[in-house]
């Protein structure tokens, strides 16, 4: 029996909402589907596994009951022990289903809200899905919008069909916007939430920028100059560090433009934040210098493993350097992603002439030699007594003023010195209650041990108890890293295992002779 009912209706409704909303017609026809499928159940039972089809040419709609064919029922609501479906559908198998025609609903007041509801959701969620979809890949593109509405400060911008959100810490510090205004930002995250898609604009951050950037010069955007980092000071001050792949095109010279016309458009949509255009370079020494501009450097020393760089400037090239507020080396530490520590001449002339009399002040005191000789072995970057002990004697020979007298001496002494020391160490470690076994590991220096029993780390249960920031910590800055750290605690605590494995051997030994026959019986 065909229950089918005309309603071609529906196909003129699913049109209209299809192209109003801009989705797919069968997503509106499928919601309908839903919709109906709803009332059906409210009137034959929540519980049965009725089903609503409308003809996508005709629009005829057909209600159905679904009773799976099964061998255990588990639900008497829509499944059937397959061997009385087979009275009613010869040759159904397992899995299959009974298709029951069901008589059309008759919509009531009460059934066509509920449907309309349905409806309205299920469209509200296709949409949202729709907007995800065309905006999840669009994360790095500068959009334009309109104001719409203003919540707390916060902007909510409208993209056609879609709706953003522009925060309030995402503006410039002096803008101020209107409902109503056009406004140009950032796509810089796409969310898909319970509420619906979320899409978060910004005008501070660095790629809004760079994106103007691409926009007002061609190079950029063919792909002939590069963008390699960009720091900013929102609406006051940014660097842009650029690399060209063609050596013919100056990247600062295109960025910038006849006249600067290239840069002052980006620095007008960016409410006049100056902008310093600076080459980039592999060599962080001179990305480092380039990044200070327009300061002048004398000198940098760079720390790779601590990544921090010294950088020493004339006592007049300062606070340009440093800039108001420390913004000139905030913004190049940001863009080189490198720590930096301004010195003038005269201070960095001043510690090495410390460091001089610190270190020469060791080797007097060690060695029982005059200033001359230890301001010699300094000179010569000798920075501890321990690499003077292990130096070569014809090098140590070699050095201007030294013969070989004289350099074995200074070894003998140093070497002296050295078994002095450690035996004093050893002394105070031995009195600290640090046990043999701790110092039998060969990464503790008698200093390190001394040190260790101090802080109350005395045996090897007591090393293997510390995390390896703590041992780092109870040993001094530098004088081990994290991962050799972890190395010797996990040594430290070798031998809780080996008892669990003596332990599981002599069971192992046991149970094996528990099984062996008994062959003088």
């Amino acid at each position: 029996m065909d229950t089918a009912v005309a309603r071609p209706e529906l196909l003129l409704v699913a049109d209209a909402v299809a192209r109003e909303k801009n989705i797919d017609r069968d997503e509106v026809i499928e919601a309908m589907e839903q919709a109906i499928q709803k009332a059906g159940r409210a009137k034959y039972g929540h519980e049965k596994d009725i089903r609503a089809t409308i003809d996508r040419k005709t629009g005829d709609v057909r209600l159905s009951r679904w009773t799976e064919a099964v061998e255990a029922v588990e639900n008497e609501e829509t499944q059937i022990p397959v061997h009385i479906a087979r009275k009613f559908k010869p040759g159904i198998e397992v899995g299959e289903f009974i298709v029951d025609p069901l008589p059309p609903i008759d919509f009531g007041r009460i059934a066509a809200q509920t449907a309309k509801q349905v409806i309205v959701q299920r469209v509200r969620e296709y949409e949202r899905k729709k907007q995800f979809e065309e905006f999840k890949d669009r994360v790095g593109e500068i959009v334009n919008g309109v104001v719409k509405r203003t919540e707390y400060g916060n902007l909510m911008v409208e993209l056609g069909r879609a709706e953003a959100l522009l925060r309030r810490d995402e503006l410039i510090g002096r803008e101020s916007f209107r409902n109503g205004d056009r406004v140009r930002a950032y796509i810089y995250d796409v969310r898909d939430e319970m509420r619906g898609p979320q899409i978060f604009l910004s005008r501070t951050h660095p790629g809004f920028l760079a994106k103007l950037f691409a926009q007002e010069v061609p190079e950029i955007y063919d792909g002939i100059i590069e963008i390699k980092a960009v720091s900013r000071d929102p609406g006051s001050r940014a660097k842009m560090a650029v690399i060209s792949r063609d050596s013919s095109i100056d990247p600062v010279g295109a960025c910038v433009g006849m006249r600067g016309s290239r840069v002052q458009a980006v620095v007008a949509e960016l409410q006049g934040e100056k902008i310093d255009i600076i080459p980039w370079s592999p060599q962080a020494a001179t990305f480092v210098v380039n990044a200070l501009a327009p300061a002048e450097v004398s000198k940098v020393v760079m720390d790779e493993e601590a990544g921090r760089v010294e950088v020493v400037v004339p006592e007049d090239q300062l606070s340009l350097a440093i800039g108001r507020r420390g913004q000139n080396v905030r913004l190049a530490s940001q863009l080189t992603r490198w720590d930096i520590d301004i010195l003038t001449e005269a201070e960095e002339s001043e510690r090495r002439q410390e460091e001089f009399r610190r270190r020469s002040a060791v080797f007097v005191e060690a060695l029982d030699v005059d200033d001359m000789i230890a301001g010699l072995l300094v000179t010569e970057d000798f920075g501890s007594v321990e690499e003077l002990a292990s130096v070569p004697l014809d090098e140590l020979a070699s050095i201007e003023g030294f013969d070989e007298h004289i350099a074995g001496e200074l070894i003998r002494r140093a070497e002296t010195f050295l078994e002095r020391r450690d035996s004093e160490l050893t002394e105070r470690r031995v009195a600290l209650g640090v046990t043999d076994e701790l110092a039998e590991m060969e990464v503790f220096s008698p200093a390190m041990l001394v040190a260790l029993g101090d802080a109350g780390v005395k045996t090897l249960d007591d090393l293997a108890d510390l995390a390896s920031d703590e041992l780092t910590e109870i040993l001094g800055a530098g004088a081990m890293d994290a991962e050799t750290a972890n190395a010797v605690i996990m040594a430290a605590r070798a031998h809780w295992f080996e008892g669990e494995a003596d332990a599981a051997g002599s069971a192992a030994d046991a149970e094996g002779s528990a099984k062996e026959p008994d062959h003088d019986s």
